[in-house]
């Protein structure tokens, strides 16, 4: 479903992602990992088509991001690190919104509305400007949109940040179920211990190349004198992938 052919981006002279050939599959759980500025942010800012890579091809379900651009991205459903949301509209406002951006049809719009405000639990607020809600709530608002059309790909960065552990496991829960269903799920995540329990693969970037990707028995294989925590092995990897980068080598 999504596909990096060595990738690269530049910020003038910088390079914030070099060579990045990575693919995810159909019902894959991804958690990319990385200190900040690492990457991960970038590539998944061309991913959604925020931005262009410099060279490399992309793809989403088959299409190039570059030529087919509203192909490839209407398969994406996108939870980006902050929720922002449009603070004099309602929730029920900006799903409505949302879901006439993605050219669906009224009765559609309305039941799969109706389906998202059951499955988080809007009703409450839902009809409530969003400047009113806290960050909980507008994280909850910001999944719904981003599956309201049923989306094949769902991209999501940081999606723990500054939620409570009930929160944090209803989120875990809902990307697992969603892979389950079939959903390509690629998430960007600081939150090691989450990543290591719910991933069916790893990846992790330092300074702005692909270290590792596979899953965390393959990493425990790897570093096998380590400890066996995810965080021991990450940390073990990037200070190697970034003693070798000091001296221009390859990790």
């Amino acid at each position: 479903m999504i596909d990096f052919q060595q990738v690269h981006r530049n910020y003038g002279e910088k390079t914030a992602v070099e060579d990045l050939t990575l693919h995810i599959g159909a019902g894959e759980l991804f958690s990319l990992l990385g200190h900040n500025g690492a990457g991960k942010t970038t590539a998944i800012k061309m991913l959604v088509g925020l931005i262009r890579p410099s060279r490399g091809t992309i793809r989403v379900g088959g299409y190039d991001l570059v030529a087919k651009t509203r192909e490839a991205t209407s398969l994406i459903g996108f939870v980006p690190d902050q929720p922002y949301l449009y603070d004099k509209l309602s929730g029920r406002e900006i799903l409505h919104f949302i879901g006439r951006m993605y050219g669906m049809e009224h009765h559609q719009l309305h039941a799969a509305t109706d389906r998202e405000i059951h499955r988080f639990d809007l009703g409450d607020f839902v009809d409530d400007l969003t400047e009113t809600y806290s960050h909980g709530m507008k994280q909850r608002m910001v999944f719904a949109t981003a599956l309201l059309h049923e989306p094949r790909v769902l991209v999501v960065d940081e999606p723990m940040i500054g939620l409570d552990p009930y929160s944090i496991r209803q989120v875990k829960d809902l990307l697992r179920a969603e892979a389950s269903r079939g959903m390509c799920v690629l998430m960007s995540t600081h939150t090691l211990q989450a990543a290591e329990e719910i991933s069916d693969r790893v990846g992790i970037m330092n300074h702005g190349r692909l270290l590792f990707d596979g899953t965390v028995e393959t990493l425990r294989e790897k570093f096998p004198s380590e400890k066996r925590t995810l965080e021991a092995m990450y940390l073990a990897l990037t200070q190697k992938g970034a003693s070798l980068a000091a001296e221009g080598g390859k990790a």
